[in-house]
């Protein structure tokens, strides 16, 4: 195929980003948009970029170079890529280059001032948008002014910041190409920016306008303050009007100076409100040509708006489908179980053909629709109530939500005489036989399941699998295991509630549950504490295992390793023992495709070695009597409080019924969702067989390529032995992309993100708010830490992180503290906290971010908040 170097704007659109890039692309289209005006001009495409590029053969051996830098080596990565930059500036454009160069620039007026713009591959793309990476050059003038500009912009591919940005989100630096754009100067009243949507809150229904007097560099700098426009429904309804002190404008000869403006002037609006409307209007023709939120630069000059650029909102999280235009309200799934990351299409898909409720996707996430139980007067107090108890930050933004003018219509309550929504189970007696029986009965259930599925492959282990879902829903739905948690949970509120009116104390009940029986998840903590026991006696394990962890040992063939060692027998034996109780977990384990312990066991190492260096031999028993005693000394001061009160003896006879009752039910708290995470490790070996079996057919290149699939599509690629492999890669793609998204708590089918708030003024100036929920202060050392395989703590640390599910357990037993970004009363972090008695704040907004790692901090676990010490 004949190369073409230029092509004229006119000629391209959206779909040729190979050929000009992502500004190009949309530039090109922007210019097939009935009523838009685009500045003409051409685009350089790359296939002149890799004609210079093979010109300068050495550039080969330093993108290598560039490639096996460490993204955090600034040093190297600088000295590499101006080496780069360089070196492409200084090669000389081939002459038939330079001579389709002058014809398209002779098409525009050899001296018409021009804009010369780089446009790379990877740039302005729906889930990447590169913004300000590489360079813009205004107001050059003449031939060649423009050719040197336009080696400029293809050095620029490897500006520093670009090729971080590249290495740090896993982009080869030789896939991407840079195309340049080159375009009449456009000499402009006011220019700014203009979004559809509004990129704070996502609000898709509110388009934001900023806008300054001259060229939009000087916005774009930071030379000015904007003048900020809101626009709803086709009306200004906020306007901000700043101080313009300065612009940036174009000289005579070429290149832009900024200059004052006049001190009359400055305060008066850039655009009328009128111009604003009509601006808005084109936004969103252009929005509805891209099918997405738009950022646009704009220009406006004697004849009207010419748009300069334009291109997709990243940041905004997307929007559940619903199928309608009605409003919705979603509440997030995973900030209830605590995983808030990104989850594959296969995980996403399980948990919702297991889910008790109708769950919706968007952004690699999971949502509730909420909006009927907001609707009706009767449900809504209990939802409200329930998400208060579970995270505060969702009610206050639900009842913001509810607070604006009919965006959740309001419904009739259901006639009287049904079921209260959402009501609680009958109540049980306490009896500890109710909690052996339920285990029994889930064991039961899985161990029916592994016989099943031993004898089941091909389709009709995906309609085994669907027939199964129901069973799944049976055990989660057993009316005596939801009254053995809700039994547990009442008894616990009941004390606090109680024991504050009458003995004036907060959080009692955090005492009163240390070592309850039966918690399978601080059980999973203690009993890593007896693997260290195991494996400190001998010195070899223990090098091994650093070994492990120093130089990232591959799982395979991990515990085969350590019986060559001695010791080495005693430690795998223990370890397998631990992982055959506890091999089905992991971060993030409501994922099916996340890999769990048994998969991957070197995770567990890291703490392991802190168990080792921290604690001596017996820890995990002495932890448990230790706990259990304070517990029992808890329960006789308060009872013995209590009948020194008016009405003593029955007020103390009521709550020894309740503390009986707590810790009769609380520690089964934790057993549904070991149960759960037990089934999906099951379902997953059988999946990951028949992933296997279509990777030795050669219909996968590899097992993992099924997590990109539905479980519907993995079925059929099953029966029909065919997989869409553009499908997966697109899947890989736009998961790499969601880890870029903040998932919020509560979203609007306006797109609209509503955050919620602590309404408190108790607390110390500075200090970090969040919800206490296990008492207690201790102060001691932060540690920030994201991935649970790079712990290294240190006896007295306060661990801070974004969120704790089970598997973040064995960490428990060697922290004083506990902060998380999300979670609630009763959430696994939050119960696990109270069972080892390590004073707790959880939901405090931004807390790895805000607090640094090595930081003192006091943990106020009574109160909820956290002081960051000097």
């Amino acid at each position: 195929m004949t190369e073409r170097y230029v092509l004229d704007l006119r000629e391209v659109d959206q779909t040729q980003v190979t050929v000009v890039g992502g500004k190009g692309a949309h530039l090109g289209g922007l210019s097939r948009i009935d009523g838009v005006r685009v500045p003409d001009g051409f685009c350089v495409t790359t296939d002149a970029f890799r004609r210079i590029m093979a010109e300068a053969p050495s550039i080969g051996d330093r993108l290598d170079q560039l490639s096996r830098s460490d993204p955090d080596d600034r040093e190297a990565i600088r000295t590499l890529s101006a080496r780069i930059r360089r070196t492409i500036e200084e090669v000389a454009i081939p002459a038939d280059l330079v001579a389709a160069i002058t014809s398209a620039l002779a098409r525009l007026g050899e001296r018409t001032a021009c804009a010369v713009r780089s446009s790379a591959t990877a740039e302005d793309l729906p889930t990447s948008s590169f913004a300000g990476q590489q360079d813009t050059y205004l107001n050059v003038v003449g031939r060649t002014a423009v050719l040197r500009h336009i080696s400029r912009c293809w050095a620029s591919l490897f500006t520093e910041r670009a090729v971080t940005y590249r290495q740090r989100n896993g982009i080869d630096h030789r896939t991407v190409h840079m195309a340049v754009v080159v375009q009449r100067m456009v000499f402009p009243h006011a220019a700014g920016v203009l979004f559809t949507a509004d990129p704070v809150t996502g609000n898709r229904k509110v388009a934001t306008v900023d806008a300054g007097f001259g060229l939009g560099e000087a916005l774009v700098s930071g030379l000015v303050n904007p003048d900020v426009f809101t626009v709803r429904h086709g009306e200004v309804v906020t306007r901000s009007i700043a101080a313009k002190q300065r612009a940036v404008q174009a000289l005579p000869d070429g290149g832009t100076r900024d200059v004052a403006i006049d001190p009359r002037r400055q305060r008066q609006p850039a655009l009328t409100d009128a111009q604003v409307v009509r601006l808005v209007r084109l936004g969103r023709r252009i929005e509805a040509h891209f099918g997405r939120p738009q950022d646009i630069e704009w220009c406006l000059d004697d004849e009207g708006f010419q748009i300069v650029q334009s291109r997709p909102i990243t940041t905004l999280f997307p929007i559940p489908e619903s199928g309608d235009q009605e409003n919705h309200v979603y509440v997030s799934v995973g900030h209830g179980q605590m995983m808030t990351d990104p989850m594959k299409p296969l995980g996403l898909s399980m948990w919702q053909l297991t889910a008790m409720v109708p769950m919706h996707e968007a952004g690699g996430r999971l949502f509730v629709d909420v909006t009927r139980r907001l609707a009706s007067p009767a449900s809504r107090a209990g939802l409200l109530k329930a998400m208060g108890r579970g995270d505060p930050l969702i009610r206050d933004a639900l009842e913001t939500v509810l607070d604006r003018d009919d965006f959740v219509p309001s419904l009739p309550d259901a006639a009287p005489g049904g079921p209260p929504a959402g009501g609680a189970p009958a109540p049980i007696e306490t009896d500890p036989a109710i909690v052996t029986e339920l285990i029994e009965r889930s064991r039961a259930s899985l161990a029916a399941l592994e016989r099943d599925l031993a004898t089941k492959t091909g389709p009709a282990l995906f309609d085994f699998l669907l027939e199964d879902f129901e069973e799944h829903k049976r055990v989660l739905s057993d009316p005596l295991s939801l009254q053995a948690l809700m039994a547990g949970m009442e008894a616990t509120w009941w004390l606090n509630d109680k024991l504050r009116e009458w003995l004036g104390e907060k959080n009692a009940a955090d005492t009163l549950t240390l070592s309850a029986p039966g918690n399978v998840t601080s059980q999973m903590g203690l009993a890593l504490l007896d693997v260290a026991d195991v494996i400190r006696p001998w010195p070899e394990v223990v090098a091994f295992l650093q070994g492990v962890e120093d130089e990232g040992f591959l799982d395979e063939g991990f515990l085969d390793e350590l019986v060559k060692l001695p010791g080495g027998t005693e430690a795998r034996d223990a370890l397998e023992s631990y992982l055959d109780r506890y091999g089905m977990r992991c971060v993030g384990e409501i994922d099916i495709t996340r890999p769990r312990w048994r998969e991957r066991p070197t995770t567990l190492v890291p703490a392991i070695l802190d168990n080792v260096r921290n604690f001596e031999p017996g820890a995990a028993e002495r932890h448990f009597e230790r706990g259990r005693r304070m517990a029992r000394e808890k329960e006789r001061d308060v009872l013995s409080r209590l009948r020194a009160l008016p009405d003593g003896d029955r007020k103390a006879d009521e709550a020894k019924r309740m503390i009986d009752r707590v810790r009769t039910f609380i520690g089964y708290r934790e057993y549904p969702k070991y149960g759960i995470v037990s089934r999906y490790f099951l379902y997953k070996r059988a999946l990951l067989e028949e992933a296997g079996r279509l990777v030795r057919a050669h219909v996968l290149a590899e097992r993992e390529d099924v997590f990109y699939l539905t479980f519907q599509e993995f079925h059929e690629a099953v029966r029909s032995h065919r997989v869409d492999g553009q499908l997966i890669q697109q899947r890989k793609d736009a998961f790499r992309s969601y880890h870029a998204l903040t998932p919020p708590r509560v979203l609007t089918s306006d797109g609209e993100a509503v955050t919620g708030a602590y309404r408190r003024d108790d607390v110390p100036a500075g200090a970090l708010i969040g919800l206490p929920v296990s008492a207690g202060t201790i102060e001691g050392r932060a540690r920030v830490i994201l991935d649970l395989t790079e712990a290294d703590l240190e006896a007295g640390d306060i661990l801070v992180t974004t969120f704790t599910d089970p598997s973040w357990s064995p960490l428990f037993v060697g922290i004083a503290g506990l902060v998380t970004e999300v979670g609630g009363l009763m959430t696994h972090g939050a119960v696990i906290a109270r069972e080892y008695g390590l004073p707790a704040v959880v939901g405090v907004e931004r807390a790895t971010r805000l607090i640094r790692d090595g930081q003192r901090i006091r943990v106020h676990g009574t109160e909820g908040y956290v002081e960051i010490l000097p």
